[in-house]
């Protein structure tokens, strides 16, 4: 038990520690302080305000009390002067009489000033009976004063409300004392008529504001006069002041609703009450102001505290967050690192005497970087990187190492790591900076260089003979005219074709063909210098290119001869001598063309100008040789009415799955009816229309009319099956192809997932980053990619990765071949290989013979497309084949539901 309450306690002291630790951290720790100093802030921001409230309100009321003492004591000398002019007019009266008294106060300068007061005496009748200034006697009987002395025998002054009366129109106040007759009864009143402003004269709009109080009001807690700012007033009610007293309390005033602090005194000697009162929001202005100073001093100070603690937390949580990161990324190197197929080197930088890096030393690997090396991993620890690799200094790595230590970043290279031809081994490193050093990850790529060179080859030479190519002729063709545009030169371009080559290969059979194909480009080759250029342009059709010529095509003469001996002379094939020649047209740039489709469509009308003229021979290429061009000019003008006149129709050519014999897709191809000539192949007027223009017209109108089709085909009930569409450089490169195909979707109401769009390599590669871009929207819209002809363009596989596809095609030149071809078979197996590691369905087409379907199946090839299953055929053809394949999986599912689909045989042979 002693034990367990140990082991208890020591969990508990751990996990206090581990909290504890955590708290210490500067990200919480600094915003728990800040909670605090933000607590004291506001705390003793408040405690100011409170105080400088209290000293506000009291120097408010001490004021109203000091404004209070001032109109006491000034009304008080007021009402004493009127109540003494009451007394002597009385006096007067008693003594002189009602009608002699004012003359006689008046002679004696003992009336007040007319244009203030108005003194008048009244009969025991309240009849005025004397004025000054004088006035019309009136009737005062009715007046609330005349009735208060006439009622009641006291001696003391009264002080009415403000009145108004018909000799004076303007409101006074009226003081009044009771006159008595020598027996001692009623005699009359003598009046002191007073303006209100009189008595509110005192108000200062510097110390009282525009809203403070200053006013009169009697026994009935009615203003005789009130001054609030500019308005002097009289009349309102004061009930809420019956009690008050002169501290200056606050005070909501009933007349108009004003927080004052008022102070209200009762006058000695007469029956009315001064009062004073300062509106709170004038008084406490300066304190609301001082306020504001201190909430915004409080508000600032919060706020770039607030600031700064963020700034400081932020800072810190990711310090912390990159610690713990680093943490766990050293924890899980090792584990990581013995997994990887790749070899890892962490190497530390080593500073010489001037602080320059000068070598890297090797502080920890992993078990693939021990057979790399050929070295233990206790070998490699601690040894200098130019111990272990002494060429590293000399062959650019070094650069690399000490430019991403200095820089930071990641950096990615490939080398050949072996001089031997023989043995080349290539790797590539991808070197990321760290703290003190690099870490290196090394892999060995032999096998994909060595894949891609091969690749390389093929795609740009022939692979029957290994000459260059169609796409690697026209590259060597714009080299050539841009040096001689450079130097002054011409380019000469002869285009070849044998004679009587058809006969020898239909006779002999196609072996002996290819192999006098081979035979005749080796001689031509040795005819030419090193740097001009011979390709196989197709069929027994060659193309060579003379570089760094003059203008003169008559010195051509000695090697154009050479080249048709070479060709004519005898070659022994299975034991049987033949014999061919040769037909040649030659042209010369920049006379007979300033760019290589010019010069090969006129290179091409001189060749065949020679075959006219006999053969076994060689034709300079002149401008009357533009007759046979003729004919394309007819096509051309025929494929601009074409597609208006409705003479364009498509045929489909289906697409099987090697694993079932099932149709997945099909590949819509167009067929041109001409009114003349027939049916005009699309190798004749592809290309015509590409040059012209009209290719993007009529690849709308393809992609339109197989949209349509295919949604046909679903809406009568089949089977969805994938349809594919070429898609021509042309229209490619066009802007509103994505808008186009948009439409098409749109206007058939296909499912995007049921198209396919087939592009080429050398199309793409034109404009890597355009092209990518422009697929990746197609993409998006759900429509399928594919790579038609592959292995024939310029691709290499670092862009074929980039690329959002989802098939690739084998060229047929590659299928054709299949079964004998040993370099054939390794291309194709090549390529399926590549195709599923990137994710790829592989198709192959051009399949005519069993032995070629057997090979793509067993090679694990996922389709394939030709004549063995079905040549291309009308829509309606491809709607029966649907449907029989629907009946046969309708009998299969019925006969046995849980077997294997079986493999269908095919529908149509047209060899």
């Amino acid at each position: 038990m002693a034990a367990m309450s140990t082991t208890t306690h020591n969990r508990r002291t751990r996990r206090f520690a581990r909290w504890l630790g955590h708290g210490m951290e500067t990200h919480i720790s600094l915003p728990l302080f800040a909670v605090v100093l933000l607590i004291v802030i506001w705390v003793s921001t408040n405690h100011f305000i409170d105080i400088e409230r209290v000293a506000a309100q009291a120097s408010a009321r001490t004021s109203s009390r000091e404004l209070l003492d001032t109109y006491e004591a000034q009304v008080q000398r007021n009402l004493g002067g009127i109540d003494q002019t009451l007394k002597v007019l009385k006096y007067a009266v008693e003594l002189k009489g009602a009608s002699g008294a004012l003359p006689a106060l008046n002679q004696q300068g003992l009336l007040p000033s007319g244009l203030v007061f108005v003194v008048s005496i009244a009969d025991r009748n309240g009849m005025i009976v004397a004025s000054n200034p004088s006035a019309e006697f009136i009737d005062i009987s009715r007046q609330s004063y005349f009735a208060y002395h006439r009622d009641s025998d006291t001696n003391t002054p009264y002080v009415s409300q403000t009145l108004r009366d018909t000799a004076n129109p303007e409101w006074h106040l009226h003081f009044t004392r009771r006159l008595n007759d020598a027996n001692g009864e009623f005699a009359g009143v003598a009046i002191v008529e007073v303006d209100p402003s009189y008595f509110t004269s005192g108000y200062e709009l510097s110390r009282q504001g525009h809203f403070g109080a200053l006013g009169l009001y009697g026994t009935d807690n009615v203003f005789r006069t009130l001054r609030i700012g500019e308005k002097v007033l009289w009349g309102q009610n004061a009930k809420e002041l019956e009690r008050h007293d002169d501290q200056g309390r606050l005070l909501v005033n009933s007349w108009d609703g004003v927080r004052r602090y008022t102070s209200a005194r009762r006058l000695h000697g007469f029956p009315m009450t001064a009062l004073v009162g300062l509106a709170e929001h004038e008084q406490m202005a300066a304190f609301e102001q001082q306020r504001r100073n201190y909430l915004w001093a409080a508000g600032s100070g919060s706020a770039l505290l607030i600031l700064v603690v963020s700034l400081i937390g932020l800072w810190s949580w990711q310090l912390t967050r990159t610690r713990r990161r680093i943490r766990r990324a050293q924890e899980t190197y090792a584990a990581a690192s013995e997994a990887s197929l790749d070899a890892f080197f962490v190497m530390r930088s080593v500073s010489g005497p001037h602080g320059a890096i000068t070598d890297f030393v090797i502080e920890a690997t992993n078990s693939r970087a021990e057979k790399l090396a050929r070295m233990s991993k206790q070998e490699m620890r601690g040894k200098s990187l130019s111990e272990v690799l002494p060429a590293y200094i000399s062959n650019g790595i070094f650069e690399d190492l000490l430019k991403v230590t200095l820089v930071g970043g990641v950096h990615e290279a490939e080398w050949l790591a072996t001089e031997d031809a023989q043995e080349q081994q290539w790797l590539h490193r991808q070197v990321v900076a760290v703290e003190g050093g690099v870490v290196a990850i090394v892999r060995d790529i032999t096998e994909r260089k060595l894949t891609e060179q091969r690749i390389r080859h093929i795609a740009h030479h022939d692979d029957l003979t290994g000459l260059p190519n169609r796409s690697l002729i026209r590259d060597r063709l714009d080299q050539a005219i841009l040096h001689a545009q450079r130097r002054q030169r011409s380019v000469a371009v002869a285009f070849i074709d044998l004679d009587g080559f058809k006969l020898i290969n239909d006779g002999l059979g196609h072996n002996a063909g290819d192999e006098l194909l081979k035979v005749v480009g080796k001689r031509m080759q040795e005819c030419l210098r090193r740097e001009d250029t011979l390709g196989r342009f197709g069929g027994d059709e060659f193309v060579i290119i003379l570089a760094d010529q003059s203008d003169n095509p008559g010195l051509l003469a000695p090697v154009l001869e050479k080249i048709r001996q070479a060709v004519h002379a005898p070659v022994l094939l299975d034991g049987q001598e033949v014999q061919v020649s040769c037909s040649m047209g030659v042209v010369m740039y920049p006379r007979d063309g300033g760019d290589p489709n010019t010069l090969m469509m006129n290179a091409d009308a001189a060749m065949y100008r020679s075959k006219e003229m006999g053969k076994n021979i060689f034709q300079f290429y002149t401008r009357e040789m533009n007759a046979s061009v003729e004919h394309k000019l007819v096509l051309l003008e025929g494929l601009r009415s074409a597609l208006d006149e409705g003479q364009f129709h498509l045929l489909y050519q289906p697409k099987v799955d090697l694993r079932t014999g099932l149709i997945i897709g099909v590949e819509s191809l167009i067929r041109w009816q001409h009114p003349e000539h027939g049916i005009v192949s699309p190798l004749r007027f592809i290309g015509l229309a590409e040059e012209s223009g009209l290719i993007v017209a009529i690849g709308e109108w393809v992609l339109q009319t197989a949209c349509r089709q295919n949604k046909a085909w679903q809406d009568a009930g089949l089977a969805p099956i994938t349809i594919s569409v070429n898609v021509s450089p042309r229209q490619f490169e066009e802007k509103r192809l994505v808008e186009r195909v948009a439409q098409a979707m749109a206007d058939s109401g296909l499912d995007p997932a049921w198209l396919e769009l087939e592009v080429t390599e050398s199309l793409i590669m034109r404009d890597l980053a355009q092209s990518v871009g422009k697929m990746r929207e197609l993409e998006a819209m759900g429509i399928s990619l594919s790579i038609d002809d592959f292995g024939t363009g310029y691709s290499s596989l670092s862009a074929l990765k980039s690329f959002p596809i989802k098939r690739l095609k084998i060229d047929k030149s590659f299928v054709s071949e299949l079964a004998d071809d040993l370099d054939d078979q390794a291309i194709a197996m090549a390529v399926i290989s590549l195709g599923h590691k990137l994710n790829l369905r592989v198709i192959a087409e051009g399949v005519e013979t069993e032995q070629q379907c057997n090979f793509l199946r067993d090679n694990d090839c996922d389709e394939m497309q030709g004549y063995l299953f079905s040549a291309p055929v009308p829509a309606s053809k491809i709607h029966s084949l649907l449907e029989e394949q629907a009946r046969l999986l309708s009998d299969v599912s019925k006969a046995s539901p849980a077997a294997a689909i079986p493999t269908p045989a095919p529908s149509i042979h047209a060899h």
